[in-house]
């Protein structure tokens, strides 16, 4: 049973809300500046799951936590797609010609810099988390200073949207991984996505090859990520997402692919929550 689960961020952060939606009883969110940190409390057992982002339809994917998970042996039992919108805040009383600063997430800051062309007397900077800001300005009532964070935040913190969803594509998602020590714990039969690892043999078409066994074992491609394998130069290892239909479809490719790959990991085995 779920008690306890290890976020990036502070209370009203994207991957707090997560925590709240995915699952079914509330949990105690133990908050993490880093994401080393909240692999730290999953493998010392001070956390029952980790969420942690990889992937966001604008901005790509998050391979920092790809290596995490592999690193660790850790395992991804679930998944869940949130919208994020970015808002623009600050203390009552000011309006965006007051604000100096604005300091958030690099990604996020990355995801909104469109609006800020605008506001050129505004200085963005990089900053480890979009509601531990909102939470700072709050705490030493800052003036002057901007954070971008969620709805959420701004209510926790009392602070007043002074612009609402400023990131350059409306439509932005980011995908979240649950994870955990040990492997998927629901049913084989509800089943239908999968993560693994693999690296390839040097030679012209081994990827190839390797794509064709998925698709003719019914396998659809979501995702394909490299990852320079840092121990070997110009090496590279592939982070790969696949759905299925049937779970036998799936069982059959890993047959073959551990003997086509070479170091076939598999991350988790569970529900596509993207249907």
């Amino acid at each position: 049973m779920i008690k306890t689960v290890a976020i990036q961020g502070v209370k009203g952060s994207f991957h707090h809300i997560v925590s709240q939606q995915y699952f079914n009883k509330p949990v105690v969110a133990i908050e993490c500046l880093t994401f080393d940190r909240v692999v730290e409390s999953l493998v010392s057992e001070e956390s029952d799951a980790v969420i942690m982002a990889l992937e966001n339809s604008i901005a790509g994917s998050i391979i920092p936590n790809y290596a995490l998970i592999d690193k660790y042996n850790l395992h991804i039992v679930g998944e869940h797609y949130l919208d994020i919108q970015h808002n623009l805040m600050a203390l009552p009383n000011q309006s965006i010609m007051n604000i100096k600063e604005v300091y958030s997430h690099p990604m996020a800051l990355l995801q909104c810099k469109e609006f800020f062309r605008d506001y050129p007397h505004i200085k963005l900077v990089e900053d480890k988390d979009t509601a531990e800001v909102a939470e700072r300005i709050h705490k030493h009532q800052l003036k002057k200073v901007g954070a971008i964070a969620s709805v959420m935040a701004s209510e926790i913190f009392e602070l007043n949207i002074l612009a609402k969803s400023i990131q350059s594509i409306k439509h932005n998602e980011t995908r979240f991984a649950i994870v955990k020590r040990t492997n998927s714990e629901i049913p084989e039969n509800e089943i239908n996505k999968a993560s693994l690892k693999f690296e390839t043999d040097h030679k012209r078409g081994s990827l190839a090859t390797i794509l064709n066994v998925m698709s003719d074992c019914k396998l659809n491609l979501t995702k394909i990520q490299s990852l320079p394998i840092i121990e070997t130069p110009w090496k590279y290892a592939f982070f790969v997402d696949v759905t299925f239909e049937d779970y036998k479809d799936f069982a059959k490719a890993k047959a073959v692919l551990k003997i086509m790959t070479l170091g076939l990991k598999i991350f988790g085995e569970y529900k596509n929550a993207k249907l």
